[in-house]
Protein backbone atom coordinates (compact mmCIF):
# COMPACT_ATOMS: atom_id res chain seq x y z
CA UNK A 1 0.00 0.00 0.00
CA UNK A 2 1.54 3.59 -0.83
CA UNK A 3 1.59 6.57 1.41
CA UNK A 4 -1.76 7.74 0.61
CA UNK A 5 -4.21 5.06 0.70
CA UNK A 6 -2.80 3.78 4.28
CA UNK A 7 -3.18 7.91 5.61
CA UNK A 8 -7.10 7.97 4.16
CA UNK A 9 -7.62 4.17 5.88
CA UNK A 10 -6.14 5.56 9.12
CA UNK A 11 -8.51 8.42 9.35
CA UNK A 12 -11.25 6.50 8.43
CA UNK A 13 -10.54 3.89 11.04
CA UNK A 14 -13.28 2.77 13.82
CA UNK A 15 -14.42 -0.52 15.40
CA UNK A 16 -13.19 -3.61 13.79
CA UNK A 17 -14.41 -3.50 10.13
CA UNK A 18 -12.70 -2.45 6.98
CA UNK A 19 -13.10 -1.09 3.57
CA UNK A 20 -11.26 -0.05 0.50
CA UNK A 21 -13.26 3.41 0.45
CA UNK A 22 -11.65 4.27 3.60
CA UNK A 23 -14.97 4.64 5.19
CA UNK A 24 -15.12 1.97 7.33
CA UNK A 25 -12.97 0.76 10.58
CA UNK A 26 -10.65 -1.30 11.56
CA UNK A 27 -7.90 -1.31 14.11
CA UNK A 28 -5.67 1.38 14.34
CA UNK A 29 -2.27 0.00 13.07
CA UNK A 30 -0.39 3.54 12.98
CA UNK A 31 1.76 5.34 16.45
CA UNK A 32 -0.60 7.90 16.44
CA UNK A 33 -4.05 7.58 18.01
CA UNK A 34 -6.42 9.61 15.71
CA UNK A 35 -9.92 10.86 17.57
CA UNK A 36 -12.75 8.65 15.44
CA UNK A 37 -15.82 10.05 14.75
CA UNK A 38 -18.64 8.37 16.02
CA UNK A 39 -20.37 5.52 13.71
CA UNK A 40 -24.41 4.59 13.71
CA UNK A 41 -24.01 1.32 12.76
CA UNK A 42 -21.61 0.84 16.24
CA UNK A 43 -24.31 3.03 18.21
CA UNK A 44 -27.11 0.96 17.40
CA UNK A 45 -24.35 -2.39 18.24
CA UNK A 46 -23.89 -1.01 21.36
CA UNK A 47 -27.71 -0.42 22.18
CA UNK A 48 -28.25 -4.21 21.33
CA UNK A 49 -25.43 -5.39 23.91
CA UNK A 50 -26.90 -3.60 26.23
CA UNK A 51 -30.19 -4.90 25.59
CA UNK A 52 -28.73 -8.27 25.49
CA UNK A 53 -26.96 -7.81 28.38
CA UNK A 54 -29.95 -7.23 30.32
CA UNK A 55 -32.18 -9.72 29.01
CA UNK A 56 -29.66 -12.60 29.37
CA UNK A 57 -28.45 -11.40 32.97
CA UNK A 58 -32.27 -11.91 33.83
CA UNK A 59 -31.96 -15.42 33.29
CA UNK A 60 -28.47 -16.31 34.86
CA UNK A 61 -29.90 -15.01 38.47
CA UNK A 62 -32.68 -17.16 38.03
CA UNK A 63 -30.96 -19.96 37.52
CA UNK A 64 -28.19 -19.68 39.72
CA UNK A 65 -30.79 -18.85 42.57
CA UNK A 66 -32.83 -21.69 42.14
CA UNK A 67 -32.24 -24.65 43.27
CA UNK A 68 -34.81 -26.65 41.37
CA UNK A 69 -33.03 -25.28 37.97
CA UNK A 70 -29.96 -28.26 38.49
CA UNK A 71 -31.18 -30.16 35.92
CA UNK A 72 -29.29 -30.81 32.29
CA UNK A 73 -32.23 -28.98 30.90
CA UNK A 74 -32.03 -25.57 32.58
CA UNK A 75 -28.21 -26.05 32.63
CA UNK A 76 -27.79 -26.14 29.10
CA UNK A 77 -30.65 -23.00 29.13
CA UNK A 78 -27.91 -21.52 31.58
CA UNK A 79 -24.96 -21.62 29.31
CA UNK A 80 -26.65 -20.49 26.57
CA UNK A 81 -27.47 -17.43 28.62
CA UNK A 82 -23.89 -16.94 29.88
CA UNK A 83 -22.98 -17.07 26.49
CA UNK A 84 -25.07 -14.25 25.23
CA UNK A 85 -24.12 -11.86 27.95
CA UNK A 86 -20.52 -12.01 27.26
CA UNK A 87 -21.70 -11.80 23.69
CA UNK A 88 -23.81 -8.82 24.71
CA UNK A 89 -20.97 -7.04 27.06
CA UNK A 90 -18.30 -7.81 24.55
CA UNK A 91 -20.33 -5.34 22.26
CA UNK A 92 -20.43 -2.67 25.13
CA UNK A 93 -16.46 -3.16 25.56
CA UNK A 94 -15.88 -3.13 21.98
CA UNK A 95 -17.93 0.11 21.49
CA UNK A 96 -16.11 1.76 24.88
CA UNK A 97 -12.43 0.55 24.14
CA UNK A 98 -12.89 1.65 20.62
CA UNK A 99 -13.38 5.10 20.93
CA UNK A 100 -11.37 5.79 24.39
CA UNK A 101 -8.98 3.66 24.60
CA UNK A 102 -7.66 2.58 21.31
CA UNK A 103 -5.56 0.14 22.36
CA UNK A 104 -4.66 -2.83 19.46
CA UNK A 105 -4.12 -5.37 22.83
CA UNK A 106 -7.78 -4.42 24.13
CA UNK A 107 -9.21 -4.67 20.64
CA UNK A 108 -7.68 -8.30 20.09
CA UNK A 109 -8.81 -9.32 23.90
CA UNK A 110 -12.51 -7.99 23.14
CA UNK A 111 -12.61 -9.71 19.68
CA UNK A 112 -11.45 -12.74 21.55
CA UNK A 113 -14.25 -12.10 23.79
CA UNK A 114 -16.61 -11.85 21.12
CA UNK A 115 -15.45 -14.69 19.16
CA UNK A 116 -15.58 -17.23 22.86
CA UNK A 117 -19.06 -16.29 23.41
CA UNK A 118 -20.87 -16.20 19.81
CA UNK A 119 -18.99 -19.53 19.67
CA UNK A 120 -20.56 -21.02 22.63
CA UNK A 121 -24.11 -19.59 22.15
CA UNK A 122 -24.06 -21.61 19.05
CA UNK A 123 -22.55 -24.28 20.75
CA UNK A 124 -25.08 -24.39 23.57
CA UNK A 125 -28.13 -24.08 20.92
CA UNK A 126 -26.88 -27.42 19.27
CA UNK A 127 -26.42 -28.82 22.70
CA UNK A 128 -30.27 -28.07 23.83
CA UNK A 129 -31.30 -29.48 20.12
CA UNK A 130 -29.18 -32.81 21.06
CA UNK A 131 -30.86 -32.40 24.51
CA UNK A 132 -34.11 -32.25 23.26
CA UNK A 133 -33.99 -35.14 20.69
CA UNK A 134 -32.93 -37.17 23.62
CA UNK A 135 -35.69 -36.57 25.39
CA UNK A 136 -37.89 -37.90 23.02
CA UNK A 137 -36.25 -40.27 21.34
CA UNK A 138 -34.50 -41.81 25.28
CA UNK A 139 -37.61 -40.91 26.85
CA UNK A 140 -37.89 -44.17 29.26
CA UNK A 141 -33.87 -43.70 30.29
CA UNK A 142 -33.49 -39.44 30.04
CA UNK A 143 -33.92 -38.64 33.69
CA UNK A 144 -31.08 -40.70 34.62
CA UNK A 145 -27.34 -40.41 35.65
CA UNK A 146 -26.35 -40.95 32.43
CA UNK A 147 -28.17 -37.42 31.41
CA UNK A 148 -26.44 -35.60 33.93
CA UNK A 149 -22.94 -36.82 32.66
CA UNK A 150 -23.68 -35.96 29.27
CA UNK A 151 -24.69 -31.90 29.88
CA UNK A 152 -21.28 -31.75 31.68
CA UNK A 153 -19.94 -32.85 28.54
CA UNK A 154 -21.39 -31.29 26.39
CA UNK A 155 -20.79 -28.76 28.22
CA UNK A 156 -16.80 -29.25 28.54
CA UNK A 157 -16.75 -29.46 25.06
CA UNK A 158 -18.46 -26.18 23.91
CA UNK A 159 -17.06 -23.97 25.58
CA UNK A 160 -13.44 -26.02 25.86
CA UNK A 161 -13.55 -25.09 21.67
CA UNK A 162 -15.27 -21.76 21.93
CA UNK A 163 -12.32 -20.45 24.52
CA UNK A 164 -10.11 -21.86 22.19
CA UNK A 165 -11.15 -20.28 19.01
CA UNK A 166 -11.34 -16.68 20.82
CA UNK A 167 -7.83 -17.36 22.05
CA UNK A 168 -6.56 -17.48 18.63
CA UNK A 169 -6.56 -14.13 17.51
CA UNK A 170 -5.00 -13.18 20.98
CA UNK A 171 -2.16 -15.43 21.01
CA UNK A 172 -1.29 -13.88 17.40
CA UNK A 173 -3.46 -15.65 14.69
CA UNK A 174 -4.61 -12.06 13.52
CA UNK A 175 -3.97 -9.93 10.95
CA UNK A 176 -2.36 -7.15 12.49
CA UNK A 177 1.09 -7.11 10.45
CA UNK A 178 -0.24 -8.26 7.46
CA UNK A 179 -3.62 -6.52 6.35
CA UNK A 180 -3.81 -8.52 2.89
CA UNK A 181 -4.48 -11.20 5.23
CA UNK A 182 -7.70 -9.33 6.79
CA UNK A 183 -11.10 -11.15 6.95
CA UNK A 184 -14.15 -8.20 6.72
CA UNK A 185 -13.37 -8.31 10.68
CA UNK A 186 -10.42 -6.87 11.97
CA UNK A 187 -8.64 -8.32 13.20
CA UNK A 188 -9.71 -11.89 12.40
CA UNK A 189 -8.10 -13.62 9.62
CA UNK A 190 -9.62 -14.76 6.28
CA UNK A 191 -8.66 -17.90 7.44
CA UNK A 192 -9.83 -18.02 10.70
CA UNK A 193 -12.94 -16.68 9.58
CA UNK A 194 -13.09 -19.34 7.00
CA UNK A 195 -12.76 -22.01 9.69
CA UNK A 196 -15.67 -20.80 11.99
CA UNK A 197 -17.87 -20.19 9.41
CA UNK A 198 -17.46 -23.69 8.21
CA UNK A 199 -17.90 -24.73 11.79
CA UNK A 200 -21.60 -22.95 11.51
CA UNK A 201 -22.23 -24.54 8.33
CA UNK A 202 -21.69 -28.06 10.32
CA UNK A 203 -23.58 -27.33 13.25
CA UNK A 204 -26.11 -26.02 11.45
CA UNK A 205 -26.74 -29.02 9.18
CA UNK A 206 -26.45 -31.23 12.92
CA UNK A 207 -29.07 -28.94 13.84
CA UNK A 208 -31.28 -29.67 10.87
CA UNK A 209 -31.10 -33.05 10.81
CA UNK A 210 -31.94 -33.34 14.64
CA UNK A 211 -35.24 -31.10 14.49
CA UNK A 212 -36.35 -33.14 11.28
CA UNK A 213 -36.26 -36.25 13.48
CA UNK A 214 -37.58 -34.27 16.15
CA UNK A 215 -40.43 -33.71 14.19
CA UNK A 216 -41.00 -37.35 13.02
CA UNK A 217 -41.05 -38.52 16.79
CA UNK A 218 -43.46 -35.35 17.57
CA UNK A 219 -45.60 -36.33 14.55
CA UNK A 220 -45.72 -40.19 15.51
CA UNK A 221 -46.27 -39.70 18.93
CA UNK A 222 -49.13 -37.23 18.25
CA UNK A 223 -50.78 -40.27 16.13
CA UNK A 224 -50.31 -42.72 18.64
CA UNK A 225 -51.94 -39.89 21.39
CA UNK A 226 -55.16 -39.67 19.27
CA UNK A 227 -55.51 -43.16 18.20
CA UNK A 228 -54.85 -44.21 22.01
CA UNK A 229 -57.23 -41.87 23.29
CA UNK A 230 -59.69 -41.75 20.42
CA UNK A 231 -59.33 -37.92 19.20
CA UNK A 232 -60.91 -36.40 15.61
CA UNK A 233 -58.46 -36.12 13.40
CA UNK A 234 -58.46 -32.37 13.29
CA UNK A 235 -57.10 -32.84 17.06
CA UNK A 236 -54.39 -34.32 16.05
CA UNK A 237 -53.60 -32.47 12.65
CA UNK A 238 -53.94 -29.07 15.45
CA UNK A 239 -51.33 -31.19 17.86
CA UNK A 240 -48.60 -31.79 15.04
CA UNK A 241 -49.03 -28.41 13.26
CA UNK A 242 -48.72 -26.62 16.93
CA UNK A 243 -45.65 -28.99 17.58
CA UNK A 244 -44.07 -28.27 13.98
CA UNK A 245 -44.84 -24.79 13.62
CA UNK A 246 -42.77 -24.21 17.22
CA UNK A 247 -39.48 -26.03 15.96
CA UNK A 248 -40.12 -24.26 12.61
CA UNK A 249 -39.45 -20.89 14.64
CA UNK A 250 -36.71 -21.98 16.49
CA UNK A 251 -34.80 -23.01 13.81
CA UNK A 252 -35.69 -20.36 11.26
CA UNK A 253 -34.94 -17.68 13.85
CA UNK A 254 -31.45 -19.19 14.06
CA UNK A 255 -31.03 -19.65 10.26
CA UNK A 256 -32.56 -16.14 9.36
CA UNK A 257 -30.06 -14.72 12.06
CA UNK A 258 -26.54 -16.41 11.39
CA UNK A 259 -26.67 -17.58 7.49
CA UNK A 260 -26.59 -13.98 6.08
CA UNK A 261 -23.41 -13.14 8.37
CA UNK A 262 -21.84 -16.85 7.65
CA UNK A 263 -22.26 -16.57 4.06
CA UNK A 264 -20.91 -13.43 3.84
CA UNK A 265 -17.88 -14.16 5.65
CA UNK A 266 -16.99 -16.98 2.98
CA UNK A 267 -17.84 -14.50 0.06
CA UNK A 268 -16.18 -11.28 1.62
CA UNK A 269 -12.63 -10.19 2.09
CA UNK A 270 -11.25 -6.84 3.61
CA UNK A 271 -11.85 -4.94 0.20
CA UNK A 272 -15.49 -4.82 0.61
CA UNK A 273 -17.71 -2.35 2.74
CA UNK A 274 -17.82 -2.38 5.80
CA UNK A 275 -21.65 -1.06 5.54
CA UNK A 276 -21.99 -4.93 4.35
CA UNK A 277 -20.52 -6.48 7.65
CA UNK A 278 -22.52 -4.22 9.43
CA UNK A 279 -25.67 -5.28 7.71
CA UNK A 280 -25.23 -8.86 8.56
CA UNK A 281 -23.49 -9.19 11.51
CA UNK A 282 -26.23 -6.93 13.61
CA UNK A 283 -29.02 -9.75 12.28
CA UNK A 284 -26.74 -12.18 13.93
CA UNK A 285 -26.55 -10.39 17.44
CA UNK A 286 -30.65 -10.33 17.20
CA UNK A 287 -29.88 -13.59 17.59
CA UNK A 288 -28.64 -13.65 21.52
CA UNK A 289 -31.42 -10.92 22.02
CA UNK A 290 -34.05 -13.47 21.08
CA UNK A 291 -32.46 -16.48 22.82
CA UNK A 292 -34.00 -15.81 26.09
CA UNK A 293 -37.63 -15.23 24.89
CA UNK A 294 -37.58 -18.59 22.85
CA UNK A 295 -35.86 -21.02 25.45
CA UNK A 296 -36.43 -19.14 29.18
CA UNK A 297 -38.94 -16.87 29.11
CA UNK A 298 -41.08 -19.34 27.33
CA UNK A 299 -41.01 -21.86 30.05
CA UNK A 300 -43.32 -21.95 32.73
CA UNK A 301 -40.89 -22.39 35.58
CA UNK A 302 -38.91 -19.60 34.96
CA UNK A 303 -42.29 -17.40 34.12
CA UNK A 304 -42.95 -18.42 37.73
CA UNK A 305 -39.89 -17.37 39.44
CA UNK A 306 -39.95 -14.00 37.62
CA UNK A 307 -43.54 -13.29 38.77
CA UNK A 308 -42.99 -14.43 42.40
CA UNK A 309 -40.17 -11.88 42.32
CA UNK A 310 -41.95 -9.31 40.61
CA UNK A 311 -45.01 -9.39 43.88
CA UNK A 312 -41.65 -9.68 46.38
CA UNK A 313 -42.18 -13.17 47.26
CA UNK A 314 -39.31 -15.32 46.15
CA UNK A 315 -38.53 -18.16 47.58
CA UNK A 316 -35.73 -20.57 45.99
CA UNK A 317 -36.96 -23.54 46.73
CA UNK A 318 -40.15 -23.44 45.37
CA UNK A 319 -42.15 -26.75 43.96
CA UNK A 320 -41.61 -27.58 40.80
CA UNK A 321 -42.96 -29.47 38.02
CA UNK A 322 -40.61 -31.38 36.22
CA UNK A 323 -40.47 -31.39 32.80
CA UNK A 324 -38.58 -32.77 30.27
CA UNK A 325 -37.07 -30.56 27.48
CA UNK A 326 -39.38 -31.40 24.85
CA UNK A 327 -42.18 -29.24 26.67
CA UNK A 328 -40.36 -26.01 26.60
Amino acid sequence: MNKDTSHTSTEGQQGWFAGSNGSSSSLNLDSVVQPLALNPWDVVLCLSGTIISCENAIVVAVIFYTPAFRTPMFLLIGSLAVADFLAGLGLICHFAFVYCIQSQVVNLITVGLLVTSFTASVGSLLAITIDRYLSLYNALTYYSERTVTRTYIMLILTWGVSICFGLLPVMGWNCLKGVSTCSIVKPLTKNNLIILSISFFMVFAVMLQLYVQICKIVCRHAHQIAVQRHFLATSHYVTTRKGISTLAVILGTFASCWLPFAIYCLLGDYTYPALYTYMTILPATYNSMINPVIYAFRNQEIQKVLWTVCCGCFSSTMPFRSRSPSDV
